[in-house]
């Protein structure tokens, strides 16, 4: 099932998906860093937000 843009925070809170916007404002506010540095460490360590959280020190 795709994600709904109406809901507030992200359908799957375990993935992170960099190219749907409302998501990305999400996770950038949640972790607090700016949207490249979210995408860069999805990038590096992929979707999965706790191994994101790990990448940027948020654990």
């Amino acid at each position: 099932m795709a994600d709904d843009p109406n809901e507030r925070g992200p359908a799957d809170r375990a993935r992170i998906n960099v190219e749907q916007d409302y998501e990305l404002r999400y996770w950038s506010r949640k972790f607090g860093v700016d949207a490249e540095r979210l995408r860069a460490a999805v990038a590096k360590v992929g979707p999965m937000a706790d191994k994101v959280a790990g990448e940027l020190g948020r654990v």
